[in-house]
């Protein structure tokens, strides 16, 4: 079944807008376009859709800040598009809330699959998963999608939800790097290993009592991650 969706797009350049419009729009998705950090602000505020794909070089400031302020209060999936290949820079996206990251040029069908992968993820948990998981000072219901610490609303990024839920959904075993890439992001990311890695950071930082001493998120030295509940 084909998943539709309202997919915001923040690009500068008119050609590239175009072709991704068009590109998306023959998936059936509904697309709403802004030129600049400022606009995409507004529509992504106005409009709420549940798929933003932004380019970082925006006349009036990083796509990076953009997807930051956005992270503040909306879960939709994030793709990047630049001209940036650089890790650090790919890194700097991803720390930032990104979901993905496509490098110029790129093809509709590249763009097409990522976008499907995306929509796909943005629902899923794991069937295996228990309705309720308590470890440490963290709750999730994994029902309703909410997850608690101490009792408060934590907010997980898609991308920091679907780690938590797949690696909970298998206690105590390891976990690989490939595993969790083709899991949570899916086949075409195989030597990506710097997303799980900034995200794994970014998780521990919200549900460990001391990030750089995991109780319940534990990595395996070359290998991946396991969860000890």
């Amino acid at each position: 079944m084909q998943l539709s969706a309202r997919i915001l797009v923040v690009e500068d350049e008119p050609d590239i807008r175009r072709f991704v419009r068009m590109a998306l729009e023959s998936e059936g998705h509904e697309v709403f376009e802004a030129p600049s950090q400022q606009r995409g602000l507004i529509e992504a505020g106005s409009r709420r859709p549940e798929l933003v794909i932004v380019d970082l070089g925006l006349p009036d400031g990083d796509g990076v800040d953009l997807i930051r302020d956005l992270r503040g209060w909306s879960s939709a999936p994030v793709i990047v598009l630049s001209a940036r290949s650089g890790e650090v820079d790919k890194v700097a996206a991803l720390d930032a809330g990104a979901d993905d990251y496509l490098v110029k040029p790129f093809g509709a069908g590249e763009l097409l699959a990522r976008v499907r992968a995306q929509l796909r993820r943005q629902a899923l948990v794991p069937s295996t998963a228990q309705p309720v998981l308590r470890f440490g000072r963290t709750t999730v219901d994994f029902a309703r999608r909410v997850v608690e610490r101490d009792g408060e609303p934590l907010h997980l990024t898609p991308i920091e939800y679907r780690l938590l839920a797949h690696l909970a959904a298998q206690p105590d075993r390891v976990v690989t790097h490939q595993q969790l890439l083709k899991a949570v992001w899916g086949p075409g990311h195989a030597k990506d290993t710097h997303y799980v890695r900034v995200h794994m950071a970014n998780l521990r930082k919200k549900v460990e009592d001391d990030a750089s001493m995991p109780r319940h998120l534990l990595t395996e030295a070359g290998i991946g991650y396991r969860f000890r509940p």
